[in-house]
């Protein structure tokens, strides 16, 4: 029997954080982000961390532990995650994952495993010269000749993913999707059950905006 491991994942403001409380003090869990923003130390704008007020005395895991300038795979992320998993384990807890970033939900509940890749600087200058001169269209077409499937859930305006596809390509000479499905023959050593917040997207759109606000206000009265 492998361990239960809840996942609570959706779009920001859906409520994840709430939720994942309320669980877990139903349950005697304990919480792990899975959020690539809130790990960083001191940025608290923007990233909705939770307060120590909304974390309701929940231990959470993986909030403010790095440090901004300092780079963070997503690789590192499935092993601390892991690690924290355990941890709540051993003490006889219930892991609750929450979080709201695709690429690390993923990474650990189908145990992918990104290859460390060295970030050619001068292509990746090369890519952005060319989308500032030729528009991202480009950029976007290129990526879907070279992994369409990938490119099915990035969107045109992404410079960000749109460019990672492009370098792991070049790095490698594999495509993310192939990388992606060699790494899916590992075992996935937890029985995860995963739970996805849905709700209209005018509702959504009102809570992003009373959630900025919020932060805005909380921030000038500091």
């Amino acid at each position: 029997m492998k361990p239960k491991v809840i996942v609570i994942v959706g779009p920001t403001a859906s409520g994840k954080t709430a939720l994942g409380v309320e669980i877990a003090k139903r349950i005697n869990g304990e919480i792990v982000s899975c959020d690539s923003m809130q790990i960083y130390k001191d940025m608290n704008i923007g990233t909705a961390k939770p307060t120590l007020e909304e974390q309701e005395g929940i231990v959470h895991h993986l909030i403010d532990f790095v440090l901004p300038n300092t780079r963070y795979t997503v690789s590192e992320y499935r092993k601390d995650a892991k690690c924290a998993i355990e941890k709540i384990i051993e003490k006889g807890k219930n892991p609750i994952v929450v979080g709201g970033t695709g690429l690390y939900v993923e990474s650990l509940i189908y145990e992918i495993e990104y290859p460390e890749i060295n970030t050619d600087e001068e292509y990746r200058k090369q890519l952005e010269q060319e989308a500032k001169e030729n528009g991202l269209e480009k950029l976007y077409e290129k990526a879907c000749k070279i992994d369409s499937k990938a490119m099915e859930k990035i969107s045109p305006n992404d410079q960000k993913r749109i460019l990672r596809v492009l370098e792991i390509y070049h790095d490698t000479g594999k495509t993310k999707t192939q990388l992606e499905f060699e790494s899916r023959l590992n075992e996935i050593p937890y029985d995860y059950h995963i739970f996805g917040i849905d709700m209209p997207r005018e509702v959504l759109y009102d809570r992003i905006d009373k959630r900025v606000d919020l932060m805005i206000e909380a921030r000038a009265y500091r």
